[in-house]
């Protein structure tokens, strides 16, 4: 089609496809004006008066179908021009409407650098998209497998008011289901566990007893237009039908929660973490790693246990944090793999100090303000979205997260303390679909207008209409219109914490340096993982049971694979003999070596000989420092020669007569007899005993 533009320096006319974009239009017309015109000060606008102009440079993306130009339309053009000093030298004049280079391409098309296009944009999944069979083809974890085949009967003992035997059962006596609300109001528990809430769903959806198909209970919230409309008209935001279109949404709190409790391992874990904001008063945030298991004080329930904190690269304020770019997520989730965890939550801290001087601090989150802001809820529906459940009792194969978010504050006392949520799935929804955003008032959520702005984004999002119920001033349930904002209470949902009766942490945390630290003045060096590795007897097994230790010594790159199992694998159950073997590997050795090159001192007290060939092969010694045995590993020169002297010197104090007994490793035996089955499992020669040359032992 044919446009004519009108500008203060003439007409131009322009030959363009309708499905072209108004940058494109752009593109065509700077060439055709003067050279001192500054392209981001083009408007054009219907009428001459220059009524509803828009820049070209904000709705460079939409297309010219959208706006309504047809053939021979009359467009009229404003603009502004630049002074001769601000040109180039060379006369050219960049601009964002100028033909961009190859490299400023998305798609194969070229863009505008001042568009709007989302750098991560969240996946849009249709839900017509439904697993046939899900409970077939579905992988769920192992703890969701065994409450699934968990009854979770509430059983009760006999009642004064029961009248039958021993053996017999009433309606006073039977047991109860785990979703029983007279049960969960006499034990103060204000949410079902999700197993409970499938159990009673589940009990409504199917009926065995009537012989029909099985139907998935779960489905998830939806509210976005559906791309695969079979009505065949046009996609939105060409085309929307009621096929497509989602439903109004009312808004009700969540009546059940994902996981109900967050058990932190130790309160050392904690401390450590909030150790940050008393050496910075800024705020710090961490990612929590630990496992799912059950939770008994809730009928079917799921905690969350915490092992380890890992702070991630970030720029902490007074007020609030900024978080960088996580580049080696990947390399910690894989250490935490090999250790048995996945990541569970997000930790943060929302301190202030009183400045009494007690240690005390204000107390900024009560009944009076708020709990969770918009924009932490904002930030908790993003991370949930990220680790969604799988589950095979939906028919899209998951269902919401078991992500946890903790905040550290001030409590009513003055005193730190931890507080536990997540967010509902209606709330996780409606930040993908984009309807709503945080506020400046941390209580209130506002929705999105559907016509804010003219670009692209706005108008691929449709808004419907949103409710929520409350009791008014006069105790009456009513219904009230969402928009533009409404109360966050209808997104949150409040977890336990505590930490265990007994601790017994995963990881002893002796002290190596956190990461991301270095702002405080600590930061992790080689001297640190070689004072760990210098510890010997079962310190050992403590020094290195440290996740942020296993992380570093990952991050250098110099384990393999098996190494880095068995090393996780050794600190995480306590295992002395997989430690041991360890040490023994070549990529063990050579990290020692790494960090010897460095300048670091390690200290050598092992099991293991550390005396020269000749010695072991003719004398005592040899066989007295490999546990009474003689063996081909135990016959090799491997102590470096930083230490051949008191090697050779123990080993002259062996030789001496009546000196048998002194010249023993300084091991303990159990020690001693775990490098013989060492040896032999590493599949070398089998240890010989030589009789004649033990007799003095």
């Amino acid at each position: 089609m044919l446009l004519r533009l009108r500008g203060p320096d003439g007409m131009v006319r322009i030959t363009i496809d309708k499905d072209e974009s108004i940058g494109d239009l752009g593109r065509q017309l700077l060439p055709q004006l003067p050279s001192t015109v500054d392209p981001d000060t083009i408007t054009i606008s219907p009428k001459p008066q220059g009524n509803d102009s828009r820049k070209m440079v904000d709705i460079a993306r939409v297309k010219l179908a959208q706006i309504g130009f047809s053939h021979g339309d009359m467009i009229f053009l404003t603009y502004s021009h630049r002074d001769a000093a601000s040109l180039p030298a060379n006369g050219a004049t960049p601009s964002p409407l100028a033909a961009p280079s190859a490299a400023n391409r998305l798609n194969g098309k070229p863009i505008l650098p001042t568009e709007n296009i989302p750098i991560d944009p969240l996946p849009v999944t249709s839900p017509s998209k439904i697993i046939k069979n899900p409970w077939e083809v579905v992988r769920q974890s192992a703890l969701d497998d065994r409450l699934d085949r968990q009854d979770g009967k509430i059983t009760r003992s006999r009642d004064r008011m029961c009248k039958h035997g021993p053996k017999g059962m009433c309606d006073y006596c039977m047991p109860m289901d785990p979703f029983n609300a007279q049960y969960l109001a006499d034990k103060k528990i204000k949410y079902l566990s999700f197993h409970s809430h499938l159990r009673k769903i589940n009990s409504a959806t199917n009926k065995p007893e009537l012989g029909s198909s099985f139907i998935p209970p779960l489905k998830e919230p939806y509210f976005r237009v559906k791309p695969d409309c079979p009505s065949g008209h046009p996609q939105w935001p060409e085309g929307i039908c009621t096929k497509c279109q989602p439903s109004a949404i009312t808004l009700q709190p969540q009546p059940f929660r994902m996981v109900d409790h967050v058990e932190f391992a130790s309160f050392d874990l904690v401390n450590n973490f909030i150790d940050a904001w008393r050496r910075t008063g800024a705020q710090r945030v961490g990612y929590l790693y630990g496992r799912y298991a059950e939770y008994a004080e809730v009928p079917l329930g799921v905690k969350a246990v915490v092992e380890a904190i890992y702070e991630v690269p970030q720029v902490d304020e007074v007020d609030g944090v900024s978080l960088n770019t996580w580049e080696n997520e990947a390399a910690v989730n894989e250490v935490a793999h090999l250790c048995g965890l996945e990541q569970v939550g997000v930790i943060f801290t929302d301190l202030l100090d009183s400045g009494v001087g007690d240690g005390s601090v204000i107390c900024k989150r009560h009944a009076d303000s708020y709990y969770l802001s918009s924009l932490e809820i904002c930030f908790a529906a993003r991370l949930q979205s990220q680790h969604l459940k799988p589950t095979k009792w939906s028919d899209t194969g998951r269902f919401g997260s078991n992500f946890v978010t903790c905040i550290i504050s001030g409590d009513e006392t003055g005193q730190i303390a931890i507080s536990s949520y997540q967010v509902s799935n209606e709330a996780m929804e409606m930040v993908r679909a984009d309807l709503i955003e945080p506020s400046a008032d941390p209580n209130v959520m506002l929705v999105r207008e559907e016509e804010k702005d003219d670009d692209a984004l706005s108008r691929a999002r449709y808004i419907p209409e949103v409710f929520f119920r409350k009791i008014n001033e006069y105790g009456a349930n009513v219904q009230e219109n969402a928009k533009p904002s409404f109360p966050v209470e209808y997104l949150v949902v409040t977890l336990t914490h505590g930490f265990p009766d007994e601790s017994k942490p995963m990881f002893n945390t002796p002290g190596f340096p956190i990461e991301n630290r270095e702002i405080m003045g600590e930061s992790q060096q080689y001297g640190n993982v070689a004072k760990a590795i210098s510890a010997s007897g079962n310190n050992k097994l403590g020094s290195l049971s440290d996740f942020h230790l296993l992380t570093f010594i990952h991050g250098m790159g110099v384990l393999s694979k098996d190494e880095e199992a068995l090393l996780c694998k050794s600190v995480t159950t306590q295992d002395v003999t997989g430690t041991y073997q360890l040490l023994s590997m070549p990529g063990w050795q050579t990290l020692e070596t790494i960090l010897q090159a460095t300048g670091e001192t390690i200290s050598r007290k092992r099991g293991r000989s550390c005396t020269p060939s000749s010695d072991i092969e003719d004398g005592v010694p040899g066989a007295q420092a490999n546990g009474g045995v003689t063996s081909k590993h135990a016959s090799s020169n491997t102590c470096p020669p930083s230490l051949s002297s008191s090697s050779s010197s123990s080993s002259t104090s062996a030789h001496t007569p009546g000196t048998a007994t002194s010249g023993k490793s300084a091991e303990p035996l159990a020690k001693r007899f775990a490098a013989v089955r060492l040896t032999e499992r590493t599949g070398t020669e089998p240890p010989a005993f030589k009789r004649a040359k033990l007799e003095n032992l």
